[in-house]
């Protein structure tokens, strides 16, 4: 199993010579694909489709095309963004094209047991399960929230248990639903300053002061996962449960009667 990552691939040698040194059989995963180079890209047509390395030795008229054989090796290659690889590229991945879904409560409890194995933190099964809940699906999350846990326990000399838990993670602004601070004000101001929606998306980030692209990346794909939050043509609005997630009363919107 060989594994790289495509902003670490930067020129066609890069990517030369990993694929010479794989051996029969190898695995070769690339991890955030749809950031190679299109120039690098090109070079793994043909080693894709007919196992072979097309290389260009010199420049100008003394250049030579030199066709090096590769043993058969499979290729496997992650993306966030799938939409931004090139159709030749997406379209030489027989193998198929899958989609990974999030882990669910259960998993990432699973996966808290084994790093809670491996840094040596003592804590139990339950306390285990709040951090879960609290992760967002997202292994790395979960894992930093145990840290930060760890930390709070040590720095206050208590146990790491189920109360300790929840008193970090009060620290650290974490709900119950995983929404940190920046998630329940865009909720917030929605609801108290446009009557819950719809707002543009340029109007929440100038009453926020915060970015257009990191509530439109960071902080609504979670929101939208939760159900608290809608995208409509008109803009963002609040659902009834966003509403009772922050303890307001929903507002309907009657249309006036001509």
């Amino acid at each position: 199993m060989r594994s790289t990552s495509g902003p670490a691939i930067e020129r066609v040698g890069d990517l030369a010579a990993i694929l010479t040194n794989l051996s029969p059989g190898d695995v070769l995963f690339i991890d955030e694909i749809h950031r190679l180079n299109r120039t690098i890209e090109e070079v793994l047509y043909p080693a894709m489709e007919s196992g072979v390395l097309d290389i260009v030795i010199g420049k100008g008229p003394s250049a030579r095309t030199v066709q090096l054989e590769l043993p058969p090796f499979t290729l496997v290659a992650a993306t966030t963004r799938i939409s931004m690889l090139s159709a030749p590229l997406r379209s030489r991945f027989s193998g198929g094209t899958f989609r990974l879904n999030y882990y669910n409560e259960e998993e990432i409890a699973e996966i808290l047991k084994r790093s809670a194995k491996i840094l040596n933190i003592a804590i139990d099964a339950v306390s285990l399960t709040e951090i879960a809940q609290r992760s967002r699906a997202t292994p790395r999350t979960a894992n930093y929230l145990l840290k930060r846990a760890r930390d709070f326990a040590d720095v206050n000399g208590e146990t790491l248990d189920l109360k300790t838990v929840k008193k970090a993670l009060a620290l650290l602004e974490i709900d119950e639903a995983g929404l940190n601070q920046t998630d329940r004000d865009i909720l917030t101001i929605i609801v108290e300053k446009f009557q819950g929606g719809p707002v543009g998306l340029k109007t929440v980030s100038a009453s926020l002061s915060e970015e257009e692209e990191t509530i439109e990346e960071v902080h609504e794909p979670y929101l939208m996962q939760l159900g608290l939050l809608e995208r409509t043509p008109r803009g963002r609005a609040v659902t009834k449960k966003g509403h009772e997630h922050i303890g307001a009363e929903p507002v309907f919107h009657q249309r006036p009667l001509i």
